[in-house]
This record gives structure tokens, sequence and C-alpha cells, in this order.
């Protein structure tokens, strides 16, 4: 399935209120994915008051980043992406706004940490609102804030007019994982939720408009259609 699809596949499957069976995702390898980017297992699990995002690749997670361009417009971003069944509202936006995923980026060429700080050349991890685009290579763009508009943002949106969170959750790499400890007390979700697993790369609109940070190409999705088929199986 294209991503394109598949984004509007994960759209009604979050107006679903069909349950599902808890477990983690497991892939097959795949020899023609990168091996920093071949997802083999992804999980999210409780570890009292935190969760664990995890992610396992065929290779040394976190060793292959993009090249600096020099400039923000047209700038490449790689990510390890967990998108959610976890409502906008849940992270600090408005409720309903699109997909929710917690995302662990590099990006060399600007910063977009809250409150001003650098996070330029490090992993560092986001909170993103996705939201299906034709326009975009990957079909999903993460949601542009139109302009003259004040939506509802969390305290650590870094500024961008975009439905962006930049909380200090910074993702640990081992070998092949790679994984980002959230604390449960910080999003407002229900106990049990659903995910998915996702590498890719994201680009900077060059012409600097809407969209204007792009999902540009899929490296891998551990569900092979993006029907968050993993469940979190939490108490509240």
């Amino acid at each position: 399935m294209k991503l394109s699809n598949a984004a509007l596949a994960v759209s009604a499957l979050l107006l679903s209120a069909a349950p599902a069976l808890g477990h983690d995702i497991k892939a097959k390898a795949n020899p023609s994915t990168s091996a920093p980017f071949d997802l083999v297992e992804t999980s999210i699990r409780v570890d009292g008051p935190h969760l664990v995002f995890r992610s396992q690749v065929r290779g040394l997670a976190g060793s292959e980043r993009p090249a600096a361009t020099g400039q923000f417009a047209g700038a490449p971003v790689y990510a390890y992406v967990w998108p959610t069944s976890l409502n906008s509202g849940d992270i600090g936006f408005a409720r309903d706004q699109g997909i929710v995923a917690l995302a662990a980026t590099f990006h060399p060429d600007f910063d977009d940490a809250a409150k001003g700080a650098k996070n330029r050349d490090i992993w560092h991890s986001h909170w993103v609102v996705l939201a299906p685009d034709a326009a975009c290579g990957g079909g999903l763009k993460v949601r542009d804030i139109p302009k003259d508009t004040k939506p509802k943002v969390p305290e650590t949106w870094p500024g961008v007019p975009l439905l962006i969170d930049s909380p200090d959750y910074p993702p640990q790499f081992k070998g092949e994982t790679v994984e980002v400890r959230v604390p449960r007390a910080a999003i407002g979700a229900a106990a049990t939720f659903k995910f998915d697993g996702v590498t890719a790369g994201l680009k900077v609109n060059a012409n600097l408009h809407a969209p204007l940070l792009c999902v540009d190409a899929v490296f891998k999705v551990a569900s092979g259609d993006l029907s968050l088929p993993g469940q979190v199986m939490g108490t509240p």
C-alpha cells in the first residue's frame, strides 16, 4: 500500500471504536532498505511512570544522517517515527487535528527546540500531528498552522507554523535500537492506545510555503500498511 493511501486508512482507523489485540510489531528484514532504517521490531511499553517507545533495525540505529545543505529551504530530516491513535488534544493541541506521532529526528540545517534552544546536528524528539497531503512525496505532512491564526499549542511548542512540539525527551541509541522515554503524566491519554513504526525522510518545502514540512520518502513501515496493529496495554 502506498503511504498516501495508508494515511487515509489511518484516518479511518482513528474513527473506529473496534478494539485490537495488544502486541508489539515484528517485521521481516528487507535488504533493499538501508540497514539503519530497516525496522524489524517496534514496541511501546509501560515502565512505571514512563512509556518507552522503542524501535529495532537491522543495522546501527542513528548512524545514517542527512547531509547539511546550508539553508532552511529544502532542508532534509531523517526520523524514526511512532504513529499512534492518540488524540492531538492528548499532547496539548486542539482535539482531532490529525495523526499524532512521536518522532526521533535529525536535521543539520536548522533548530526547532523549545524556547530558542539549539537542537540541530543532534538526534532529538518531537510530537508531530500528521495529515494527508497529496503534494508530499510520502503522502503526509506535518499539519501547517495557517497565517494569522493562534491555535492551542503546548508549552514547549517551538514557535514554528506547524503542529509540532519539542519536549525534552532525548532519544537513546544502543546498537540496533532507539528508545525514547516519555512521562505518562505528560500526555492526557487513555491507558490503552494503538501504534505503528515508521522510518522516513522529511523535507522542508523549498519555497517555504504550505505544506512546509512533508514526509518526502518512507523507508519502511513496521506493519507494512500503517494499520497501527500494536497496542499499549496500561493501567490508568
